[in-house]
């Protein structure tokens, strides 16, 4: 255990400190800005943050039945709040001004729905063992509990996070040991729901249609993505070279936060990038090994869908820099600017470490892992 705890902590801080670094070569093609400063500041609160949830027993968060409770409704609140006076942005109402600075509460959301679940697994797992009593406990009440996040999410609107809790609140319930069969039909509705509701937006059916017609959308939809790509070939196996970048001078907008992926890929070249591909594997995969010693069913949820969130977004944002998905606006874990998302992350590594810092070394007192329930049909 002590070897994927120290593996996870300094991934994690390279990957930040890479941020940082980055994010000051980013600043130059802003200098008015202020992305490193503010950035050096989030990071502060975050490793704070990430200190006290290390130090905190995790199990403090399942003893009372009211601390989940009071998340959900906290959180589902401040969600519509958001809804109602938060200010207009590209056409979105995202975030909450506070002190002048913007927070986003869906990042915030993340902690609380991942918290919320392993809960709700670890209470009622025993009833997941009959048919019905699985439909139910598994399906119907644990989504009516996500819907109360996913829902003023959606309609900020936020699809990409809308997909992405969706995507890992369905992994959390199918290791808790929801049957696939329910899951994957609520998965075909949910997607068929969710496609009417971006085809009522003509510029979001234009950034699906341009992962498939790149040329026809070079100068609207894809554009961000062409130029990304350019950003990521120029910098060839080594890299043009820190503070060297070119595309980051207009070129490639939201440089500093969406696509910053970009700018270490044309900066630091191939090879950088790789070793992020591979920094964000280990952090996932000291995750993963994390759940599967948790010594309680609630720690081995936390752990997975904290494993899970940080590795699918880490995934979704790469996939949008290369083109391989549709544009959207989504940070990367530690490296993109954005102080919302990167306490977050931090805070969900310090239940990380919690979890292995309570976790039992002995096989046999584990808890039974990964699917839980042992011999439950799909």
């Amino acid at each position: 255990m002590r070897v994927s705890t120290t593996l996870l902590v300094v991934c994690v801080m390279s990957l930040v400190a890479l941020g940082l670094v980055m994010l000051s070569s980013a600043s130059a093609a802003k200098p008015q800005a202020s992305f490193y400063q503010l950035q050096f500041l989030w990071a502060g609160f975050g490793l704070l943050g990430l200190v006290l949830a290390c130090a905190m027993d995790y199990r403090w968060l399942n003893r009372w039945a009211a601390v989940p409770w009071l998340l959900l409704a906290g959180t589902a609140a401040v969600l519509v709040l958001v809804l109602v006076i938060g200010p207009v942005r590209n056409g979105a109402r995202r975030w909450l001004v506070i002190a002048g600075q913007s927070v986003q509460p869906s990042e915030f959301a993340k902690i609380t729905l991942v918290v919320v679940l392993a809960w709700w697994g670890h209470r009622w797992q025993k009833r997941l063992e009959k048919g019905w009593s699985n439909l139910w406990f598994g399906l119907v009440a644990p989504g009516l509990l996500v819907g109360l996040i996913l829902v003023p999410i959606l309609l900020e609107p936020d699809v990409g996070t809308t997909v992405l809790l969706g995507a890992v609140a369905g992994l959390m319930l199918f290791v808790a040991g929801t049957r696939l069969r329910y899951l994957c039909l609520v998965g075909l509705l949910a997607g068929a729901a969710l496609g009417w509701f971006v085809y009522q937006y003509p510029d979001r059916v234009e950034r699906v249609l341009a992962v498939f017609s790149k040329e026809k959308y070079a100068r609207s939809a894809a554009y961000q993505a062409e130029q990304a790509k350019v950003a990521l070939g120029a910098g060839g196996l080594k890299g043009l070279g820190l503070g060297n970048g070119r595309q980051k001078l207009g070129f490639v907008p939201e440089h500093h936060t969406d696509f910053i992926f970009s700018v270490v890929g044309e900066e630091l070249g191939l090879l950088t990038t790789l070793l992020v591909l591979a920094g964000y594997a280990i952090v996932v995969g000291c995750g993963m090994y994390i759940a599967w010693h948790a010594s309680d069913t609630f720690g081995m949820l936390l752990a997975t869908g904290i494993s899970s969130l940080i590795g699918l977004q880490a995934m979704i944002n790469i996939g949008v820099v290369t083109g391989s998905l549709p544009t959207k606006g989504f940070a990367l874990p530690f490296l993109s600017y954005g102080g919302s998302n990167l306490v977050t992350m931090l805070i969900c590594v310090g239940l990380l470490l919690s979890v292995a810092g309570r976790a039992s070394t002995d096989p046999r007192r584990s808890v039974q892992n990964p699917f839980a329930l042992a011999g439950t049909p799909m």
